[in-house]
């Protein structure tokens, strides 16, 4: 039999203390929300001199001229810059998606080659909630545009998780206001 219990930290935040056969199981509260972060294909390229993420290296990398040379040689279509008509079916999209899905959606911008959102999305890994929204545009995308655009966004982008409400806030705020 399995017994669940939930543990208040100090912080203010809490952990499910899952009990089963004597053995107990600490699993992390669920975040208050996620900011997520894509960027359109080939804006911001490996070596990008505004700085750029690798997988599995910690921090941004600095600018690297021949990287991004190289990963501008390698790709097979143009850049994508998201006209106004493009970001708000984007935006419209995230936002048709987040109501069946039943999230709740606390900020959302389309810019031209990115888009931020700030989603409460219960039981959901971040990722999986960007790759939704990313294929559910690019669908929309493809039908506006009457063809299959192959490459509409880079392959991952960022997943933060908000976990207390002055950072949920500043998130808000970023979103809406900082772009």
């Amino acid at each position: 039999m399995e017994r669940k219990r939930s543990l208040a930290l100090a912080a203010g935040k809490s952990v499910i203390v899952s009990e089963k056969k004597g053995r107990s199981n600490v699993v992390m509260s669920e975040p208050l929300a996620y900011l997520i972060t894509w960027t359109t294909h080939g804006t911001w390229l490996p070596g990008d001199e505004r700085g750029w993420v690798q997988k599995y290296v910690p921090g941004v990398q600095a600018g690297d001229p021949a990287r991004r040379g190289e990963a501008q040689q390698k790709m097979d279509e143009p850049p994508i810059v998201l006209d106004s008509e493009q970001r708000a079916l984007v935006e419209a999209t995230v936002r048709a998606h987040c109501d069946i899905r039943r999230w709740s959606l606390h900020a959302l911008n389309a810019r031209s080659n990115h888009v931020h959102v700030v989603v409460t999305a219960a039981e959901t890994d971040p990722a999986k909630v960007m790759d939704q929204f990313k294929a559910w545009c690019s669908r929309r995308l493809n039908e506006r545009a009457g063809h299959a655009q192959e490459h509409w966004w880079t392959r991952h982008g960022s997943t933060k998780w908000i976990n207390d409400e002055s950072y949920l806030q500043n998130a808000i705020r970023y979103v809406l206001e900082g772009q």
